[in-house]
């Protein structure tokens, strides 16, 4: 365990000292917020409805930092490391490979976490925002899409054959997602053709399941998202587990 944070604790200061994350997992969410907050303000979503605009486009912002670091942090960091020989050399050290990927892990969860707290917190302070859904399955759904996106990421980051090929695989997964799937550009304002090819991304069903936690909505009109994040969950990571490539 005390391996586990010593590692932890270099390997998050390297990636403060990067700024990738720093930039695109809490910076971006927070200009979001003002941008949608400053257009829309306390809007209603729709004529009639018991919520607003910002509350129901706050699970969907939320996604930013697990897309940012599920589907460009871990895939470039793994394949990285991989390059480099480092995963092989941790195979003759006290570390382990799977500690070295367990606190990349770990540390693109502090960012979401992280990142989670800041979108509400500004949400809540200049938007007047209010959580009126249930926060314990709005956690359930969030750490089960963060999990199914990291997937994702391990998944083309454990078979990709270098840097090159996992940063090309991670760009045409995350460019889509992040402005199709609703993080940015919401959902509800696209076109009905734009909707249909959003509905294809993994993130649109994951925001799908945030903002039916974060308002209270009709449990079945959940189903078929969480199916996609378990699915997505179990296929990749399995895939991920079964070919991971090690050097």
């Amino acid at each position: 365990m005390n391996k586990f944070f010593t590692m932890l604790k270099i390997e998050l200061k390297l990636s403060i000292r990067g700024m990738d994350m720093v930039i695109f997992a809490l910076c971006m969410p927070l200009v979001m917020v003002l941008i949608l907050g400053a257009i829309y303000g306390d809007q209603p979503a729709f004529d009639g409805a018991g919520y607003t605009f910002m509350e129901q486009s706050f699970g969907a912002i939320s996604t930013i930092a697990i897309c940012a670091g599920g589907v460009m942090g871990l895939p470039l960091v793994i394949s990285d490391y991989r390059q480099k020989k480092i995963l092989k050399r941790y195979q003759v050290t006290p570390g382990s490979p799977t500690l070295l990927l367990g606190v990349q892990v770990a540390i693109y969860t502090i960012y979401a976490l992280f990142s989670l707290i800041l979108v509400y917190l500004t949400a809540t302070l200049f938007f007047h925002v209010h959580f009126s859904g249930s926060l314990p399955m709005f956690l359930l759904a969030y750490f089960l899409v963060l999990l199914s996106i990291f997937s994702i990421g391990m998944m083309v980051g454990g078979v990709a054959r270098d840097v090159k090929t996992a940063s090309v695989a991670a760009c045409v997964l995350y460019f889509p997602m992040l402005i199709l799937s609703g993080a940015t550009l919401p959902y509800e304002v696209m076109p009905a053709a734009l909707q249909k090819i959003a509905d294809l991304l993994p993130l649109t069903q994951g925001i799908k399941l945030l903002k039916a936690a974060a308002l209270g909505l009709n449990a079945e009109i959940v189903w078929v998202p969480f199916l996609v994040m378990l699915g997505l969950m179990i296929v990749c990571g399995g895939i991920a587990i079964r070919f991971f490539k090690w050097e």
